[in-house]
């Protein structure tokens, strides 16, 4: 089939209402005549937004992996329910039941993976429909870049397309990717860029999530470890079916022993997949840029002093943020990786460390934020930097260690600093710190604009058989 899309009507009577509405009526919706939404009128208590929506590309390979890795399918899609019903979860319960509603959703969703109880891809709105009334746009952001997953796994899985050919048919389905929803595609820049454009570290959301719903946050990064090492192990196994079927399995099989000693950071896609990244950094970052947005998202409807319109236009912010956004493409090779022979049937002891690439991107935020903090002709005394730091790590950090200030990083930095330099409109819900993004960004590109891009990966021939797992000595590091 060729490369058009195809539109799927998802009903939606409110937007239909807003359509057939008079001109004040559309405006108290938040809507314009021709059906959009008003971005002056984001607040709103009713919100309309559109509902059609694109469906996958059509190809040889659709349906591959549910056909020969079917176990491996069912895991992804109960991740999904982890990802999808977590946001009623936290934007219906209060923050004062943290513990309990952490405990009771672990065991709901640990059932639910360890059981391979969805047997199909779920949508958001499926687990989640209190959310999608406010916020479809997340939904969406969310639901196209699992398609993504979906497309990208059936590709590897699926033995009608030949080795050397793998890089052509998952670039074709990511230029699809970016083109047909570009609204909501996440960038194909690496997260090290799209974070600083986000801003979100000093809003007074952030760490909200990892730290008071720790098991909860936890599961999301196994969830983060699980999907990068399935495309390992396609890597790994090369084109032969029968050893694609046995290693990936064996993969998947790790899902105890992960979750019973979880990850302590968010695992990006360089570390854990090397291979596929190196073929596509492209399709490598957009999963690393979704995967952050499940946890900005969950900070976001954690927080207990939003609206949920104010929220809404926060999430609409930082989904632009992440967007791609054209340009992005000439950036998508500035990685290194550090542990370029991982053997994803290896659940290594660096895996479950709180530091790794997530934690040096963040601190380096945090070090090119920071002069623009500093009160005005103060010099920051070694032992108030070392504080810092020390707040910076401890809320990066998944749970409350004794001694850590309550609430955000931001709160918590404010408890060090009391006369720490802040611009109020720029924290409120919508606004982007424009200040602190362009420091960043300039920081970034004084560190790494000359990093030369990292090696593509020869796809001219298969790759020799896997033996028997192994763990790897060589690592690399920027």
């Amino acid at each position: 089939m060729s490369d058009s899309f195809v539109p799927i009507g998802r009903a939606a009577r409110a937007a239909l209402a807003c359509a057939a509405a008079g001109i004040v009526a559309t405006a108290l919706a938040g809507c314009s005549p021709d059906g959009k939404i008003d971005p002056a009128s984001a607040r709103s208590p009713l919100w309309v937004e559109p509902r059609n929506e694109v469906t996958y590309l059509r190809g040889p390979y659709n349906f591959a992996q549910f056909r020969n890795e079917n176990g491996a399918y069912q895991s992804s899609a109960a991740w999904h329910y982890h990802h999808g019903k977590e946001h009623d979860v936290l934007q219906k319960s209060g923050v004062a039941d943290h513990d309990q509603v952490d405990a009771e959703f672990d065991r709901d969703v640990v059932a639910y993976v360890e059981n391979k109880s969805a047997k199909i891809e779920p949508t958001m709105e499926l687990y989640g429909p209190y959310t999608a009334q406010f916020a479809w746009r997340v939904y969406r952001a969310i639901d196209w870049t699992h398609m993504h997953h979906e497309q990208t796994y059936d590709i590897m899985s699926y033995d009608g397309i030949s080795w050397e050919k793998k890089k052509e048919w998952t670039d074709r389905a990511v230029r699809y990717y970016l083109d047909r929803n570009a609204g909501v595609a996440r960038s194909v820049a690496p997260l090290d860029i799209t974070m600083r454009r986000a801003a979100v570290m000093m809003k007074p959301y952030f760490s909200y999530y990892r730290n008071y719903y720790p098991k909860s946050n936890d599961l999301a990064w196994v969830a983060h470890w699980w999907h990068p090492s399935i495309y390992e192990a396609y890597m790994i196994a090369g084109p032969d079916k029968g050893e694609q079927q046995r290693i990936v399995a064996e993969v998947d099989g790790l899902q105890q022993q992960v979750m019973a000693d979880r990850p302590h950071r968010m695992l990006l896609s360089r570390e854990i997949m090397p291979r596929y990244s190196r073929m596509s950094p492209e399709s490598a970052n957009i999963f690393d840029n979704l995967h952050m947005l499940h946890g900005i998202v969950y900070d976001i409807l954690a927080y207990p002093k939003w609206t949920e319109s104010e929220k809404r236009a926060e999430l609409y912010r930082f989904i632009d943020a992440m967007n791609y956004q054209p340009g992005d493409e000439k950036y998508a090779r500035k990685f290194a990786t550090p542990h370029p022979d991982t053997d994803p049937r290896v659940y290594e002891p660096w895996m479950t460390s709180a530091q790794g690439e997530m934690s040096r991107i963040m601190m380096e935020m945090h070090e090119e934020m920071m002069p623009l903090m500093t009160p005005d002709g103060a010099t920051m005394k070694p032992e108030l930097k070392q504080k810092m730091a020390e707040i910076m790590r401890m809320k990066m950090t998944d749970g409350m260690e004794p001694g850590e200030p309550e609430g955000s990083l931001h709160d918590a930095m404010m408890t060090v600093m009391p006369d720490m330099k802040m611009d109020p409109e720029s924290m409120k819900p919508g606004a982007t710190p424009l200040m602190m993004r362009d420091a960043m960004l300039k920081g970034w590109q004084q560190k790494y604009g000359d990093m030369p891009d990292v090696e593509p990966l020869d796809m001219s021939s298969p790759p020799p058989p896997p033996g028997p797992a192994t763990r790897p000595t060589a690592t690399a590091s920027r």
